[in-house]
C-alpha cells in the first residue's frame, strides 16, 4: 500500500490549496514521493494551518515554485508506477484522498485510479478493542483515536507541534507530509505485524500488547 499526507493551507477542499505531497511504498519504505508548490490565486490561507506545517506566506506565494497542477500531475505519475496502489493514511478517505480529487478535477487530470482507502484511524480503533474490549472515545462519545492517539498507542512519543480549537497546546517541530507519512507506516507496521519498520523509530519501545509472538 502507498501511505500519503498532504500539507494544506487549511481543511476545506473546495476553498484551500495543497503546499505538499509526501507518500511511500509501505513493502518498499525506500521508494519515497515528495514535492512542494505554490498556492493558487483563489485559494484560502489560514493562519493556524501555517502554523502547523511551518511554511511562511512568502514560501507558498513563490512564483519559482511549481504549480498545483504540476505537483499533483507528478504524484498520480509516480503513483502509477508502484505496483500496489491501494492508498493509506491517518483520515485519508476524507481528507488527503478529497483534496487529490477535488485538484484532479480543477486542473482537469484524468484519475486512473480508484480510491478505496485504508485508514490507520480504523486500523488502530479496531486493535484497541481488540485489546481493551471497547473503543477509545472522548468526553462527547466520539472517535478520540487522533494521530497523537494513535501514536501513542503504537509507543511513539510525538515530538510535532499541536493546534487545537486555534489555541496552541504543544510547541514542537511542524509537520511534514513525509515525515508523517514514516510516522504512519511505522503505526501502520507496529499494529499490523507487531513489528517497527524504521530504524529511526528504534529509540521508541514497541508495547507488549502489540508484540505478536
Amino acid at each position: 500500500m502507498i501511505i500519503i499526507d498532504i500539507e494544506t493551507t487549511g481543511v476545506n477542499f473546495w476553498e484551500n490549496g495543497i503546499l505538499s505531497i509526501g507518500a511511500l511504498c509501505f513493502n518498499h519504505p525506500e521508494k519515497q514521493f515528495y514535492g512542494e508548490c505554490r498556492v493558487d490565486e483563489d485559494d484560502i490561507i489560514t493562519e493556524d494551518a501555517l502554523k502547523i506545517n511551518g511554511f511562511s506566506k512568502e514560501e507558498i506565494t513563490n512564483e519559482k515554485k511549481q504549480t498545483q497542477k504540476e505537483l499533483v500531475k507528478k504524484f498520480f505519475e509516480w503513483l502509477e508506477k508502484q505496483e500496489i496502489k491501494i492508498l493509506a493514511g491517518h483520515n485519508v478517505g476524507f481528507f488527503d484522498l478529497n483534496f487529490l480529487k477535488t485538484k484532479a478535477k480543477k486542473y482537469n487530470i484524468p484519475l486512473k485510479m480508484r480510491f478505496r482507502s485504508l485508514d490507520l484511524c480504523s486500523v488502530a480503533q479496531t486493535k484497541y478493542f481488540q485489546i481493551n474490549g471497547k473503543f477509545l472515545l472522548d468526553d462527547y462519545k466520539e472517535n478520540a483515536m487522533s494521530l497523537p492517539e494513535v501514536l501513542k498507542f503504537c509507543g511513539i512519543k510525538d515530538e510535532r507541534i499541536e493546534i487545537r480549537n486555534k489555541e496552541l497546546i504543544k510547541q514542537r517541530k511542524t509537520h511534514n507530509a513525509l515525515e508523517d507519512c514514516k510516522l504512519e507506516a511505522e503505526c501502520f507496521s507496529r499494529l499490523l505485524s507487531g513489528k517497527g519498520l524504521f530504524e529511526e523509530y528504534n529509540k521508541f519501545s514497541i508495547p507488549e500488547y502489540l508484540k505478536i509472538e
